[in-house]
């Protein structure tokens, strides 16, 4: 009985035992199942950040073509405008 009293818990060990396995086994399902979001997570921000970055590069090469095209109509019209003897002569 003196032993008995020494021991940090009341409980019997076969009891204790099975309450620290499950709440072990639960604690890492936890972590796993936490890991796992983070990952996926991870997963998703590089295809985003990917994605934005291409979305971005696309944007820009439009948005030069546009400033290209519009530059080319604008002299177009000029030429048209222009007086018949600054025309050059094809």
């Amino acid at each position: 009985m003196a032993q008995e009293n020494d021991l940090p818990y009341s409980s019997p060990p076969r009891k204790l035992l099975r309450f620290f396995h499950k709440s072990r086994d639960q604690w890492k399902a936890k972590c796993q199942q936490a890991k796992a979001t983070v990952k996926r997570l991870e997963n998703r921000v590089r295809f985003l950040e990917k994605s934005k970055a291409q979305w971005k590069s696309k944007a820009r090469d439009l948005e030069q073509e546009n400033a290209h095209l519009k530059a080319k109509l604008q002299e177009e019209e000029r030429q048209r405008e222009a007086p018949i003897w600054l025309k050059k002569n094809d």
